[in-house]
């Protein structure tokens, strides 16, 4: 009985994308304790970005179970049967719902700001996953991501221009990396976004350059000349997603995934060098 229960539970967290639904929850975490958020604040921050990561997670793969069966995605829970369409369509459901609830924990402003991403988020996965505007949705709710945690703080002061944009284009950047695994695949189920349209080379090129421009943008934002931790920020910009991208040719993987943690890292580095810098507000 306990392995009955456990296994479509397991399964349903694997629906998730927990790999990079971890990630941004750690980096709004992150963020919302550098820009001075109380104790109560980051745990409202960081349940709120949960909620909204499980349910664009789980819905993304309840609307695509029929295409990730049809390449083949043995990977994807729904896809292989470990847990039904229906059940991670439920989940996703709950986990939306309850976001912009658990944002109101903070103020009424920052919720709204929070419940205008999960949207944009999940108009990626339906319809503009397969549009040449399929980047917009990932600059939307990237970008919402610090002005909501900026936004929940008390008084809720408005987020620095330079912060929400970094984000946007970091998103943008996330875009293109997560799709380039994925392209083959989606060639043969019908899916057309835009890095489908620009190809392996232009979506490569897209994805360096848009993180580039991301950490560019924290390091060269707040006032004041950029410290020396900040330009290493910049150059490990430069260099991580070719690194990842080597290693990801040479290591023996079905699915390639470095890019897109190539993404992940530069996020962490960002973050980190904006936590200790003091230069966010």
């Amino acid at each position: 009985m306990p392995s009955t229960v456990l296994m479509p539970t397991l399964a349903l967290l694997r629906a998730s994308h927990p790999e990079p639904a971890a990630a941004v929850t750690t980096v709004a975490g992150l963020l919302a304790w550098g820009v001075g958020h109380r104790p109560s604040g980051v745990v409202a921050v960081v349940l709120t970005v949960a909620a909204s990561q499980l349910a664009v997670g789980w819905a993304n793969d309840a609307l695509d179970a029929e295409r990730d069966a049809a390449v083949g995605r043995t990977d994807k829970p729904v896809a292989a049967g470990a847990v039904s369409r229906r059940a991670t369509a439920r989940a996703a459901v709950v986990a939306a719902l309850a976001t912009p609830l658990l944002a109101l924990a903070t103020n009424p402003t920052a919720a709204l700001v929070a419940t205008a991403g999960l949207l944009s988020a999940l108009l990626y996965d339906w319809p503009l996953k397969s549009s040449p505007l399929s980047v917009l949705p990932y600059a939307l709710s990237f970008g919402s991501l610090p002005a909501f945690v900026v936004l929940a703080l008390p008084g809720a002061p408005a987020p620095p221009v330079w912060l929400v944009a970094a984000a946007a284009l970091l998103g943008a950047g996330a875009h293109f990396a997560n799709v380039l695994p994925d392209l083959a695949d989606d060639a043969r189920t019908g899916v057309r976004g835009l890095p489908h349209r620009l190809g392996s080379a232009g979506s490569r090129a897209a994805a360096a350059g848009l993180l580039l421009a991301a950490t560019a943008t924290l390091v060269l934002g707040p006032p004041g000349p950029p410290s020396a931790v900040g330009l290493a920020a910049v150059a490990a910009a430069v260099v991580v997603p070719p690194l990842t991208w080597y290693g990801g040719r040479t290591a023996s993987r079905a699915r390639p995934v470095a890019d897109f943690r190539a993404v992940m890292v530069i996020a962490l580095i960002d973050v980190v060098l904006l936590v200790t810098s003091g230069r966010v507000l």
